[in-house]
């Protein structure tokens, strides 16, 4: 057959797999909002798509030859670009000039650098709209004649699936599982769509089968099945070592899943011969936008050329110290550094530090692996150097209240703090009102009571609750202390972690694992720069500068020296019985029944799977049962067929109805009376003249249902009970070479 017949025969108004395929792009372009914040850039690339989509259909339409309609498909997109982008140096607004292409490699390169120094999500600048809305329209036109013109769906879905997971490898962070679901629904509709028009155009009067329809049913309801069971199922780990992915940590706080994870993961090693282990940091979270943390999008040099300056006031004292810190698998982009950072060495690939927070990001490195020697210089005031300065100053972003922030997080922190004179004692009286008698370290009760998040209203059920993990001490500490006027922000990173027992040049080596992940405020003070505290309770070391005279009237302050909260070499995520009041108690019948739900689940969720088939079976045998009642000899002869298939009885291609029919009487105690009426009836379909037949629709059917009856009563249970739970007629047909070698014996 020619080509011009093969493109004349082919359909043209496809305006289902149109709107299918745009469904898929969308659905496709949705993790992008964990790398860009949306905007305009999103309305434009969704427009964009459907503008371009229907130009194609109606150019199809016209019957226009393929490369013509790809062709027109590319000068709207130029023209559509330049109107948006270049309009201002452009002819006719659509005509793009010389000027117009000079600035296209300025703006990719700016985009270029903007992606590779950011934090996500990034704001969408002209240069990173520009960028996207153009990459969408160019992946818009190649999906539309891949798909559409050249009618390859499933290539096109590989190609959707690869641009779905680009963002969700750029930015680790739990699956989104209704995206995923929609891509999935998106992806099944266009397969289909394009599938029954290809069908209609090729083959006009052939019978409608069932078999595409109950593919569709089972893969929809492995979609569902997926959305609902996967969100209980155990977080897989990876290992330590060796090559693949490794572990992963959500920089927006949203760190419950990460801490909940079933088993403990070396990830990263220190020792110094200059002091104890330190807190590291990983990312830095200053703006509340939203009711939400948002991490730090500061700008970055190279770590080569940091050249820091010391901040603090005259008579302060600076505390210079060096580690090497190894790590062990962290795949992120960001590294763990201890605080106030100033120098670096062995450090592979490209690594930038943000001088504003001291978090060290590379756009092409990985952290996993990376060992390097660090040196800090930290501010170390007395106490009443930290009594004398003011919590004023920072950035702007370090101070603001989202409007929605309930008033009663700033009336409870001014109750607490209502005796102290100083903003340095009005925030260890909030320290420690988190780390007293009033409040537990949970990592259960957060989910059990709906607030695991770090927002402004998990916040407000925390304070309420008073029952929670890191990130919500160290939310609650942030916005109570910007409630009473201090520039706060919070930081994630890890405890020091434990000794580990090994020695390295002499010095103990202390490893934190994925249990000590954590989070922590940091509040700026006037001359001194950003301090960190620990509210949580049970881990790590309160914050308290020493005194300067001999402390006889002072509290014993803990043993920590500077800026950053030191914590003791027992610091753990999770808090140790002799520090919990409530460890060794019996968990209430509740508990246990929450405890156990989602196993129930995954139970409910396998059953449901395993019963798949045998319901697929049992809609596909109703709906030829009604065929043949009404007057289907064929329907009625498939049942008979599925059943020997379903029971392991060879149905070749070569034997006759009637041998197959015969063997069926003398083998596998199928009913003769029944097996004679339904070959006859098949020959007569076969080969008599229409009308031949007269009102044995119900007799054809009642014959089928007896002989598929002798034919189960014939084997044994167990083949019985595997037949109609995993039945082989939904994948195998009649004639097929897998249907003619699964002989059974009587």
């Amino acid at each position: 057959m020619s080509t011009d017949r093969i493109e004349a025969e082919r359909p043209r108004h496809d305006g289902p797999s149109t709107i299918a395929l745009l469904l898929a792009i969308v659905a496709a372009l949705i993790p992008l909002f964990s790398v860009i914040a949306g905007g305009a850039w999103a309305a434009l690339a969704f427009v964009l798509s459907a503008l371009l989509l229907g130009a194609g259909y109606l150019l199809r339409r016209l019957r226009l030859v393929a490369g013509v309609v790809t062709l027109a498909l590319l000068a709207l997109w130029t023209a559509i670009m330049t109107a948006v982008f270049f309009s201002d140096v452009a002819w006719l607004l659509v005509i793009p000039s010389g000027e117009a292409f000079a600035r296209v490699p300025r703006l990719l390169e700016i985009a270029s650098s903007d992606i590779a120094v950011g934090v996500a999500p990034l704001e969408a600048s002209a240069s990173l709209t520009f960028l996207i809305v153009g990459a969408v329209g160019v992946l818009t036109i190649a999906l539309d004649h891949v798909v559409l013109t050249a009618r390859m769906p499933l290539l096109g879905g590989i190609a959707l699936i690869a641009v779905w997971l680009i963002p969700t490898i750029a930015v680790p962070r739990a699956v989104d599982l209704w995206a995923f679901a929609l891509l999935a629904l998106a992806l099944l509709w266009l397969m289909r769509t394009e599938t029954r028009a290809r069908h209609r155009a090729l083959q006009p009067a052939a019978p409608r089968g069932g078999v595409g329809g109950v593919a569709a049913v089972i893969a929809a309801s492995a979609v569902v099945i997926a959305v609902i069971v996967a969100p209980v199922l155990p977080t897989a780990v990876a290992p330590a070592g060796g090559f693949g992915g490794g572990t992963r940590i959500d920089a927006s706080l949203n760190l419950g899943d990460d801490l909940r994870r079933p088993a403990e993961v070396p990830v990263v090693r220190q020792w110094s011969a200059s002091g104890g282990p330190s807190y590291l940091r990983v990312a830095t979270l200053t703006e509340l936008e939203g009711g939400s943390w948002r991490p730090d999008r500061a700008r970055t040099v190279p770590v080569e050329e940091w050249e820091p300056e010391d901040s603090a006031a005259e008579g302060i004292e600076i505390v210079e110290s060096s580690r090497t810190v190894e790590v062990l698998d962290l795949s992120s982009a960001q590294l763990p550094v201890p605080a106030d950072a100033v120098s670096f060495e062995g450090l592979s690939g490209t690594w930038r530090i943000a001088g504003e927070n001291g978090t060290v990001v590379s756009p092409s490195s990985a952290a996993r692996g990376q060992r390097f020697d660090v040196v800090t210089r930290s501010p170390a005031p007395t106490i009443e150097q930290a009594r004398a300065a003011q919590a004023r100053g920072g950035p702007d972003d370090a101070r603001g209240l989202p409007a929605e922030t309930p008033d009663d997080i700033g009336a409870l922190a001014a109750e607490v703090t209502a005796d102290a004179g100083t903003d340095y004692d009005r925030l260890l009286a909030l320290q420690s009102w988190f780390r007293g008698p009033e409040f537990d370290y949970s990592l259960e009760a957060p989910v059990e009571d709906g607030f695991d998040g770090p927002g402004v209203e998990a916040v407000s059920r925390f304070l309420q609750v008073r029952s929670g993990y890191c990130v919500h001490f160290a939310s609650a500490f942030a916005l109570m202390a910007r409630s009473l006027d201090m520039p706060s922000r919070i930081v994630v990173g890890f405890l020091p972690g434990l000794a580990t027992g090994d020695v390295v040049d002499d010095e103990r080596v202390y490893q934190a694992t994925t249990a000590q992940l954590h989070a922590w405020p940091e509040v700026f003070f006037e001359g001194i720069g950003w301090v960190g505290f620990e509210p949580t309770k049970s881990l790590g070391t309160a914050q308290r500068f020493a005194s300067d005279d001999d402390g006889s009237n002072e509290p014993e302050p803990e043993p920590t020296a500077s800026s950053t909260p030191q914590p003791t070499s027992s610091a753990s995520a999770a808090p140790r019985p002799e520090d919990d009041p409530t460890a060794g108690t019996t968990p209430t019948s509740t508990a246990s029944v929450t405890q156990a739900l989602p196993v129930v689940g995954v139970v409910a969720a396998i059953l449901v799977v395993l019963a798949l088939p045998a319901l697929a079976s049992a809609t596909v045998t109703r709906r030829r049962a009604a065929q043949a009642r009404g007057g289907s000899a064929v329907a009625a002869w498939r049942l008979v067929q599925d059943a020997a298939i379903d029971l392991g009885i060879p149905v070749p291609d070569s034997e006759s109805p009637r041998a197959f029919g015969s063997r069926l009487r003398r083998h596998h105690g199928a009913p003769a009376a029944a097996v004679e009426r339904l070959v006859d009836a098949v020959e007569r379909a076969s080969y008599a003249p229409p009308g031949s037949f007269g009102d044995e629709g119900a007799a054809m059917a009642t014959d089928a249902a007896a002989v598929r009856a002798g034919l189960y009563s014939a084997v044994a249970a167990p083949r019985r009970r595997i037949a109609r739970l995993l039945p082989r007629s939904l994948v195998i047909r009649p004639g097929s070479t897998f249907a003619e070698e699964t002989p059974v014996r009587r």
